[in-house]
Order: structure tokens, then C-alpha cells, then sequence
């Protein structure tokens, strides 16, 4: 019997191969969204992939301002922050949120669906997410992908 055909076969940093993609966030409900990127972000549709690696691929988001929140999520959801600071916490709606910067609201949600250690800080700074249809990434050649169709 051998023995070696058993093993798992872990991803490594010279057989991770990274892509560049768009995902376009018009008429997106936010947390479906949010769940797909970070899933695309933390390479768990890939066949290779392996927990303590980066084996994600950098996602740009488009659209950013297009997003939708279902329900009366607008007005009765609260986000907190704290400053450090004695009495520094601070409490915003996700319509407040969006009225200053669309694009904190994306990037807020996809945060918390990352883990909360060194590698999904890590993670995060392969986020890009844009107002509008135009992005900075256009050298990197990247694809546009359709994200209902990732599971």
C-alpha cells in the first residue's frame, strides 16, 4: 500500500498563483457582496487552497455607490467606533456612512467577514474598491468576473 498518495498537498508561496479581478457592486445587496469578495480575497474557491496562506486573489470593487441594503438596515443597523480615548465611542448608521465615503461602507462590511489576525489585515490590502466605473488597476490586466456566479 503506499502510503505517500495520502498525503495533503498544501499550498506554498512559488504555487500560489494570484489573479487580478473586477467585480461590479451595482444593484448588490451589501452583505452578499461583502461575503463573495472575501471569499474571493481569502482564495477558499481555488483547489489549493490552505488556511494560514494569502492564496487569494486581489479583488477591485466598482460601483461602490450602488450598492443596496435591504430592509430598514439605512437607519436602524449601528456600526460603533471606539477612539481609545475614556467616553470616545462613537455610533454611525450605514446611511451616515455612505453619505460621507461609499467606499468605508464596502470596506467596513468585507472586514468583518475576513479573520481577525495578522493574515486578514493582510487580506485586506488586497481590497481596492472605487466610486464609480473606473479604477487605478488597469496595467494589471485584471478580469471581469461575475460574482453571482461564485458559490
Amino acid at each position: 500500500m503506499d502510503t505517500l498518495s495520502y498525503k495533503t498537498k498544501s499550498a506554498t508561496r512559488d504555487t500560489i498563483n494570484k489573479e487580478w479581478v473586477v467585480v461590479d457592486a451595482t444593484d448588490m445587496v451589501l452583505g452578499r457582496l461583502s461575503s463573495r469578495v472575501a471569499k474571493l480575497l481569502r482564495g477558499k474557491h481555488k483547489p489549493n487552497f490552505t488556511p494560514n496562506l494569502d492564496c487569494g486573489d486581489n479583488v477591485i470593487v466598482i460601483n461602490a455607490e450602488k450598492v443596496k441594503l435591504t430592509g430598514k438596515k439605512w437607519s436602524n443597523r449601528v456600526m460603533f467606533s471606539h477612539s481609545g480615548y475614556p467616553g470616545g465611542q462613537k455610533e454611525t448608521t450605514p446611511a451616515e456612512m455612505f453619505a460621507k465615503d461609499p467606499v468605508k461602507l464596502v470596506h467596513h462590511a468585507v472586514k468583518g467577514m475576513l479573520p481577525k489576525n495578522k493574515l486578514g489585515r493582510k487580506l485586506l490590502r488586497n481590497l481596492y474598491v472605487y466610486v464609480g466605473s473606473e479604477h487605478k488597476q488597469e496595467a494589471q490586466k485584471p478580469k471581469v468576473i461575475d460574482i453571482n456566479t461564485i458559490k
